[in-house]
C-alpha cells in the first residue's frame, strides 16, 4: 500500500526467500547459456549474410527521446510515507521514469529527486470504489481472515477531487491527487506512456542478452508446462525472474505468516503487503547479483566461440539443416493437420476482433494529427521559421492520444473468448504494444511535417500558406500507407501469439520425449548452436505463418480497414515523394518477437519455405544415422 510498514521479515524468513530466488536462477541458467549461443550465432550469419529486402515506412522515423530529456513536469499532490499530503514537483524524462522532487527549485538546482517510480506492471485508478476493490482481491483469505470485513481507506482528506491511485504488483502503491481535471488528464496520459514503456521497452531490444533471455524464460516455463502467454512477463530481466520467484514463493509466504497477523485487517494488510515488498526486493536483489554473474559468463564464451562459429559456418548449417529434415518429416504432416482443423478455421474471425479496435484508434489517431497539422497551417499563414512556430511543432509532436489508447483498449471487451478457445488471456501486452506503435507513427508524423515544413517554406518563402497545406496532404498520405503496414505487423503477431501457444501445448505430449532424444544427433562440437527446440518451434511457426499470411492477404485485398496490398495502392493515391522514405525491418517470422515476448525462435528454419507433397523426404526414423554431415 502507500505506507511502509515493518514486516513480517526476520532472518530466517530472508534466508529462505534468497534460497529460494538462487534455486530458480540455478534451474534457469541452462536455459540461458543455451539460448544465449544460439541468438550470437544467429547474429553472426546475420552479419554475414546478404542483407534481406526491407519494408519501407514513407514517414521519417523520429528516434526515441535522449533518457534525460523532460516529457513532463508539474506541481503534484503527493502522498508520502508519513500520511500526510505533501507539493511535490513530478518529472518524467525520457527513460520513463517518474522522479519526485521537492520542489521546482531543487530540481532546477540539480537536487537527486526524493524518489525514483518505475510503474511496470501498474495499473491506474480514479475511483476509491474500484481501489479498494482491486486491493482487496489482492488481499490473500484464509480461515484467520473475515471475508466480510473491508479495509479502511488507505488515504483520508483527499485534497482535490480529482485522485489517481497506482496500483503495483509486489510493491507499495503510490497516490496522487489534482484539483483541476485537465490537470488531472495531462497527468494519467503520462503516466500511462509510463508504464506501457517500463513494461515492454526492455524486452523489445535486439540485444543477444534480451533476445537469449526471452527464448530462455519461454522455454523454461513450457518446461513447468506453463505455455501461455505470462502476464507478468514485463520490464527487465531481473524483474521478470523475481515476478516468477514470487509467483511460487507467495502460496509460502502465506501459510506461514498469515496466521501470525492477528490485528485488524486494516492493519494486517499493511504489515502483509509490506512483507511481499520486502521479499520482493531481496529477491530481485539476489537476482540482478546472479544475473550480472551469468551474463558476464556468457559474454565470455560467446568471444571464445566466435572464431569456430566463423570458421565452420558452412558445417554448423548443414548439421541445423540435417537435424530440420529428421524434425520435419515427423512433425510437418501432424502439425499441419491441427493447424488447419484446430486454428485455421478461426483465425479470419479473431482477426476481425482485432482490426476494429486497433483500426479505429489508428484512424482516430489520424484525425487528430490532421486537425493539429491544419489549425497550425492556419495559425501561421504568414510564413517564416518564428520561435512560436517552433513551439506549435513541438507540441504537435507529444498530442495527447487518450482517446485514441482506449479505442484500441476495448479489445479486452472483443477477445474476451480467447481464454477458453486458446488458452489467451494475456490481452494487456497486446494492447500496450499496440498503443506503442501508434504513439511512435503519430511522433513519425509529426516530425515528417516539421522536416517536410521547414523545406517548403525555404523553397517557397512566399507562399507559406500553400506549402504547409501541401506538407500536410503528403503527410497524411504517407501515413495512410505507414498505418496499413504497421497494423498488419501488429495482426499478425497479434494472431501468431494468441494461437502458437495452443499449437505447441496441444502437441506437446506427442513430441517431448522425441524432441529429448534428437539431441544425439546434433554434433558435439556444435551443439551449442544448434537446438532441437528452437528448429522444432521454427516448424510449427513456418506452418502458421502461412495460414496467418493468407487471411491478412485477403483483408488487404478486400481493403478492409483501408489495408493496403502492396506499394502499388498507395502509388494509385499519390505520388509521395521518397525523399523522407526510411527502411522498416518487419519482424521475421522465424525470429519474430510479439507482443507477449514469447514468439522468438531463432532462425533453425528459413522463413515461408514453401513445402510441396512431392518434394517432402520420405518417412524414416528419428534416430537413424545416415547422411549425418558430421
Amino acid at each position: 500500500m502507500g505506507l511502509s510498514p515493518s514486516s513480517l521479515l526476520d532472518e530466517h524468513g530472508s534466508n529462505y526467500i534468497r534460497g529460494c530466488a538462487e534455486a530458480e536462477l540455478k534451474e534457469f541458467s541452462p536455459h540461458y547459456r543455451t539460448q544465449y549461443s544460439v541468438v550470437f550465432f544467429s547474429q553472426i550469419q546475420d552479419e554475414l549474410e546478404q542483407p534481406k529486402e526491407k519494408i519501407k515506412q514513407l514517414l521519417k522515423q523520429r528516434g526515441p527521446p535522449e533518457a534525460g530529456e523532460v516529457l513532463y513536469e508539474e506541481q503534484v499532490l503527493h502522498f508520502e510515507a508519513t500520511r500526510k499530503w505533501e507539493e511535490r514537483y513530478v518529472v518524467v524524462r525520457g527513460n520513463y521514469c517518474l522522479e519526485c522532487h521537492n520542489s521546482f527549485e531543487t530540481f532546477v538546482k540539480g537536487v537527486p529527486p526524493r524518489h525514483k517510480l518505475l510503474p511496470t506492471g501498474g495499473t491506474v485508478l480514479t475511483t476509491e470504489e474500484k481501489y479498494m476493490a482491486m486491493v482487496d482481491k489482492c488481499f490473500p483469505v484464509s480461515e484467520t481472515n473475515n471475508v466480510n470485513e473491508k479495509f479502511a481507506p488507505p488515504i483520508i482528506g483527499m485534497p482535490g477531487q480529482f485522485p489517481v491511485y497506482l496500483r503495483l504488483p509486489y510493491r507499495r502503491d503510490y497516490y496522487f491527487c489534482f484539483r483541476q481535471d485537465a490537470r488531472q488528464a495531462e497527468f494519467l496520459s503520462i503516466l500511462s506512456d509510463c508504464i506501457r514503456h517500463q513494461n515492454q521497452d526492455f524486452l523489445k531490444k535486439k540485444t543477444v542478452e534480451v533476445q537469449a533471455f526471452l527464448k530462455a524464460i519461454h522455454l523454461y516455463r513450457q518446461e513447468k508446462g506453463s505455455y501461455d502467454s505470462w502476464k507478468m512477463l514485463i520490464g527487465s530481466d531481473v524483474r521478470v525472474l523475481a515476478n516468477l520467484v514470487m509467483e511460487e514463493l507467495l502460496p509460502s509466504l502465506e501459510k506461514d505468516m498469515l496466521p501470525h497477523l492477528k490485528a485488524r485487517k486494516t492493519e494486517r494488510k499493511r504489515v502483509w503487503f509490506a512483507t511481499v515488498e520486502a521479499a520482493y526486493f531481496l529477491v530481485q536483489e539476489c537476482l540482478f547479483k546472479g544475473m550480472s554473474a551469468l551474463k558476464e559468463e556468457c559474454r565470455k564464451a560467446a568471444h571464445q566461440q566466435e572464431v569456430l562459429i566463423r570458421s565452420d559456418m558452412d558445417q554448423i548449417l548443414n548439421s541445423r539443416t540435417y537435424l530440420e529434415g529428421k524434425l520435419r518429416a515427423s512433425v510437418l504432416e501432424p502439425a499441419e493437420k491441427f493447424c488447419s482443423e484446430g486454428v485455421q478455421p478461426y483465425l479470419a474471425s479473431v482477426l476481425e476482433e482485432l482490426m476494429g479496435p486497433i483500426s479505429s484508434g489508428f484512424q482516430e489517431a489520424r484525425l487528430l494529427s490532421d486537425s493539429q497539422m491544419d489549425q497550425l497551417c492556419q495559425d501561421f499563414q504568414e510564413g517564416g521559421v518564428t520561435n512560436e512556430l517552433k513551439q506549435a511543432l513541438a507540441k504537435l509532436s507529444r498530442p495527447n492520444l487518450l482517446s485514441c489508447y482506449q479505442r484500441i483498449n476495448s479489445l479486452h471487451d472483443q477477445l474476451h473468448d480467447l481464454q477458453e478457445r486458446f488458452g489467451f488471456s494475456n490481452i494487456s501486452s497486446l494492447v500496450h504494444s499496440t498503443q506503442i506503435d501508434l504513439q511512435q507513427l503519430v511522433e513519425n508524423a509529426a516530425y515528417t511535417f516539421h522536416l517536410l515544413l521547414y523545406k517548403d517554406i525555404e523553397d517557397n518563402p512566399g507562399n507559406a500558406c500553400s506549402a504547409m497545406e501541401k506538407s500536410r496532404h503528403r503527410v497524411l498520405k504517407q501515413y495512410d500507407y505507414d498505418s496499413s503496414t504497421v497494423r498488419k505487423r501488429i495482426f499478425h503477431e497479434a494472431l501468431v501469439g494468441i494461437t502458437l501457444p495452443h499449437i505447441k501445448k496441444t502437441l506437446a505430449p506427442t513430441y517431448k520425449t522425441e524432441l529429448q532424444g534428437l539431441k544425439q544427433l546434433v554434433c558435439a562440437d556444435y551443439s551449442n548452436f544448434v537446438h532441437v527446440h528452437n528448429i522444432y518451434e521454427g516448424i510449427l511457426l513456418q506452418i502458421l505463418n502461412k495460414e496467418v499470411i493468407k487471411v491478412l492477404e485477403e483483408a488487404a485485398r478486400l481493403k478492409k480497414h483501408n489495408l493496403f496490398t502492396d506499394t502499388r495502392d498507395l502509388l494509385s493515391q499519390s505520388s509521395c515523394s521518397s525523399l523522407f522514405s526510411t527502411p522498416f525491418i518487419p519482424s521475421n517470422p522465424a525470429r519474430m518477437l510479439g507482443f507477449h515476448g514469447q514468439l522468438q525462435t531463432q532462425p533453425e528454419t528459413p522463413t515461408f519455405i514453401q513445402t510441396h507433397p512431392e518434394t517432402q523426404p520420405e518417412a524414416e526414423s528419428l534416430h537413424s544415422p545416415s547422411h549425418h554431415p558430421c
